[in-house]
């Protein structure tokens, strides 16, 4: 694994996510979302299985969510912000494909 990667995980459209040192302490930070700092686990779950919708602003950015039944507070889903950046590797594919950050939220 590339250094400062903590993780990669593959979505269920075969394209490998990474998740950062620098990434996972931003999102935990107090000043940002530390409520996630307990659901580490999950992101991996959503970024797998989880509901994926490009952005219509930004084609390079999708937002990844799942449901869950154990999360603070009324929260109901984690939502994933991932770049893709279109990097031609040897074959083609993307090769830059990180988590930007991460939260949960209510949907009712």
């Amino acid at each position: 694994m590339t250094a400062g990667r903590r993780w990669t995980v593959q979505d269920h459209q075969n394209n490998l996510i990474y998740m950062t040192e620098e990434r996972w302490e931003h999102i935990i930070d107090p000043l940002n979302h530390p409520e996630m700092a307990g659901y580490e686990e999950h992101l991996k779950e959503v970024i797998q299985y989880g509901r994926r919708q490009q952005d219509s602003l930004n084609p390079q950015k999708y937002r990844y969510s799942h449901t869950f039944t154990d999360l603070v507070e009324d929260n109901t889903h984690i939502v994933v912000i991932v770049l893709f950046r279109f990097n031609e590797g040897e074959n083609g594919e993307a090769t830059n494909n990180y988590i930007v950050t991460a939260y949960q939220k209510a949907v009712w």
